[in-house]
């Protein structure tokens, strides 16, 4: 089925804080009335289910943080439980970006702050090394991938997983009809929140976007026809992909 013209999207994020986002260079060229909404947010995991998981936080001495959401969780139920983290802790971040955001919570002193500089665990190889005899606390969300943990087991360090966070469904005004020309999502928890929110959504001749191959796949498992997708090749990001999709769809429908 050929898609409508596209004058309104839905971009499944919250909206940019900056004025200067591509998109709206985007609705600019294509005089697109734009839309943002998250269609999941992170919750925290309450105390009490934490302390199901009998963790002792005090008795670490190193955590590790790959996201700078783990790092808002992790000191979020400290602070709740009123407990006070020891000035020697060591943090071992996967990327400079989550190792600078710490300084939210503590006094950055780099003789305790190790980070990656490519954004990935192997990075951290020779710090790990060095360190290996601490023993280290790992917040994660309750869906995960092993990537980080058969990391960890190869360098045979002492380490204990913490599920402290978890990603759900957001709520929808009650007369949101989800009537849009084009949605975009960027993770196959986008497109679950979707169908649990609206079980009787028909896509008919609107489009649907996507980034990565993951989300592609949740689009297709739900029924549901992927009209643009990124990154590729040609089109690494998800604006040049809806760009180059957008210029196909006006100039098929001014035709």
């Amino acid at each position: 089925m050929s898609t409508r013209k596209v004058k309104n999207i839905l971009i499944s994020q919250p909206k940019p804080s900056s004025e200067e986002s591509p998109y709206y260079d985007i609705a600019e060229k294509y005089n697109l009335e734009l839309h943002f909404y998250p269609f999941i947010k992170v919750d925290r995991l309450s105390v009490k289910e934490f302390r199901q998981q009998r963790i002792n936080i005090t008795d670490f001495t190193a955590i590790v943080f790959t996201s700078r959401t783990a790092v808002d969780k992790f000191f979020s139920i400290c602070e709740e439980m009123k407990i006070v983290i020891p000035e020697d802790m060591k943090y071992f971040c996967i990327s400079e970006t989550v190792a600078l955001y710490l300084q939210k919570y503590i006094v950055y002193r780099k003789r305790k702050i190790f980070f990656s500089q490519s954004g990935k665990i192997e990075g951290l190889n020779n710090p790990f090394t060095k360190h290996s005899k601490e023993k280290f606390l790992f917040p994660v969300p309750e869906e995960h991938n092993d990537e980080v943990t058969q990391f960890l087991d190869k360098k045979k360090l002492t380490y204990t997983k913490s599920v402290m966070y978890r990603t759900v469904s957001s709520d929808f005004p009650a007369d949101e009809k989800m009537d849009y020309d084009m949605i975009i999502f960027f993770s196959p928890l986008g497109i679950q929140s979707l169908v649990k929110n609206f079980p009787d959504y028909k896509q008919g001749d609107a489009a649907i976007g996507c980034f990565g191959s993951a989300t592609a796949k949740a689009v297709e498992d739900a029924g549901l026809r992927l009209d643009c997708e990124a990154p590729q090749p040609e089109y690494p990001s998800m604006v040049a992909a809806l760009d180059t999709f957008l210029k196909e769809n006006h100039k098929s429908h001014n035709n």
